[in-house]
């Protein structure tokens, strides 16, 4: 359709699974971004199992919900996104919302510890609480599924090109690191985690990036992500090696 044919046809037909044991998400999820984008909604609920294998044999579809505007079948949620230009059509668009999440998030976190301990928002300790609480933060985004991640790791990293196992490791070593270092405690533990995954990473990251100009999907937040391989994951593991450095520091000093 035209933007002209959109503009005209502001009421849309919706055909989404109304029942007493299961309303469709993706029905209500459509029913609102359909009126927030101005449009009037014709529902119709197919309340029962029969009522919805007959719709999608009238209409050839294996899915619901489905959506008209002027005539025209849309489809189900996911096409009316791309209708509407809300994503791309294979869901692939980059997204750094889970990174922009995380660090938010350990970055709040930290501030809240540091006023709540030492009365003040800034403190040494507030950086250390960042770095520390965003590496436990990636760590569990990765070990969610282990599986991905693992095998998306072996894109690009060295170590587990090499060591298979090591995929697997590095999200457990990762936590370990954080988790104590949030702590202040057991640096001899720490500090040597934190400067061998990073270093590693941060030299694998680099030959894929900037050596071999690989384009590559970031196993940083987990192995289902978008976010592009590069900086991010490489500020990833220098925050590694800078903590390391820090924590080791203050353990000697």
């Amino acid at each position: 359709m035209t933007t002209k044919e959109i503009a005209m046809a502001k009421t849309a037909e919706l055909h989404r699974m109304v029942m007493d044991e299961h309303v469709c998400p993706y029905g209500l999820k459509s029913k609102h971004l359909l009126k927030k984008q101005g449009f009037e909604v014709d529902d119709h609920p197919l309340t029962s199992r029969e009522e919805t294998d007959a719709f999608m044999e009238e209409h050839g579809v294996e899915t619901t919900p489905q959506t008209f505007i002027g005539g025209e079948r849309i489809g189900g949620y996911d096409d009316l996104l791309v209708f509407f230009g809300k994503e791309d059509a294979d869901g692939n668009e980059t997204s750094y919302r889970p990174v922009i999440a995380i660090f938010t998030v350990a970055a709040a976190i930290a501030v809240a510890l540091a006023i709540g301990t030492f009365g003040t928002i800034w403190n040494v300790r507030t950086i250390e609480w960042f770095i520390a609480l965003s590496m436990c933060f990636l760590a569990v985004q990765k070990l969610q599924d282990i599986r991905s991640f693992s095998t998306m790791f072996l894109n690009y990293d060295l170590l587990a090109r090499g060591w298979v196992p090591y995929g697997t490791l590095y999200p457990y070593g990762e936590a370990l690191a954080g988790i104590l270092m949030v702590g202040g405690i057991l640096p001899f533990v720490s500090v040597p985690i934190a400067l061998f995954i990073g270093t590693v990473g941060a030299v694998s990251v680099f030959k894929a990036v900037y050596v071999d100009k690989r384009e590559l999907k970031c196993a940083c937040v987990g192995g289902q992500s978008n976010v592009p391989l590069g900086f991010i994951s490489l500020t990833e593991n220098l925050m590694m090696i800078a903590m390391g450095l820090w924590m080791g520091a203050k353990a000697l000093f």
